[in-house]
């Protein structure tokens, strides 16, 4: 089972995890631009936080065998915060670089007006430099915040197919199917989604537009429920074609959008057999 991990916080994690998600199966990975937990107070903390996405992070994973890149933002917890702001004003430099294949974390966490500005921002921003978004839906009030992402999505004139809104769950999925943006979800101990939860969905709504995640941070969290959920679909009675889908094909085919996912130095990565992606060949 190869397995592409499209958001995961590995900033947050031990050299042990990369271990043990080498050892079960996971080729690669990205990494959304986050809230770490403690209130960042100026720009600068930014721009070394991004620094390490694509710099520290890649070097990182690379000795386990696996490929990392990232999605940058301003995340929608930090987006109402003066300090934070004008982070805004430097987004444009990060998103220029070969292994940043999306605009991301962005959306909303409390829906206030700032953070409406910042997610049009960004979705803008996203347009301007050809890349896909990855949008975070809220942890309260999630079905209204499902339709208000989406009304800002089809305001912002991004193709919905180049867009992922994560952290659904059985009330917000169908609203998302049917926008036609891709559907995220992130397999999460104890709040979120739980690998049975993740087979019906996909009995439900079928595989297509979908990326199972483990959004592994600080919290309580398990880089390997991407393997438990492949496991789950398998004793379901998906197929091993099925499963190779979701957790591998889905993510590439979603971050290929980006022109720069380079998949040529990871093991085991085989060419993909759909068609409609753009993905980099050679170094980054």
């Amino acid at each position: 089972m190869r397995i592409f991990d499209p958001h995961i916080h590995m900033t947050s994690r031990t050299t042990d995890d990369y271990a043990r998600m080498a050892a079960a199966g996971v080729l690669a990975v990205v990494e959304p631009a986050f809230w770490l937990g403690q209130p960042r107070t100026n720009p600068g903390s930014f721009t070394d936080y991004f620094d390490s996405l694509i710099g520290w992070e890649p070097y990182r994973a690379g000795q386990f065998g696996i490929l990392h890149h990232a999605t940058i933002a301003l995340n929608p917890k930090e987006a109402g915060d003066p300090r934070c702001r004008p982070v805004l004003d430097l987004l444009p430099r990060y998103l220029d670089k070969d292994r940043v294949v999306a605009v991301g974390e962005i959306g909303y966490d409390s829906m206030t007006p700032e953070e409406d500005d910042a997610f049009e921002r960004q979705l803008a921003m996203a347009v301007d430099h050809g890349l896909p978004a990855l949008v975070h839906t809220p942890h309260r009030d999630k079905a209204a915040g499902t339709r208000r992402t989406l009304d800002v999505v089809a305001a912002s004139g991004i193709d919905p197919g180049r867009v992922a809104v994560d952290h659904l769950n059985e009330v917000t999925a169908a609203l998302v199917h049917d926008s036609g943006c891709w559907m995220g979800f992130s397999i999460y101990p104890e709040t979120k989604m739980s690998p049975p939860r993740m087979v019906e969905i996909l009995r439900e709504h079928g595989l297509e537009r979908v990326l199972v995640n483990s959004a592994a941070d600080w919290g309580v969290s398990d880089p390997l429920l991407t393997l438990e959920t492949g496991k789950a679909m398998l004793e379901a009675g998906f197929g091993e074609d099925d499963v190779d889908r979701v957790l591998w094909r889905n993510p590439v085919e979603f971050y290929g959008q980006s022109g720069r996912l380079d998949l040529s130095e990871v093991a085991g990565a085989k060419e993909p057999t759909f068609e409609g992606s753009s993905i980099k060949r050679g170094g980054s």
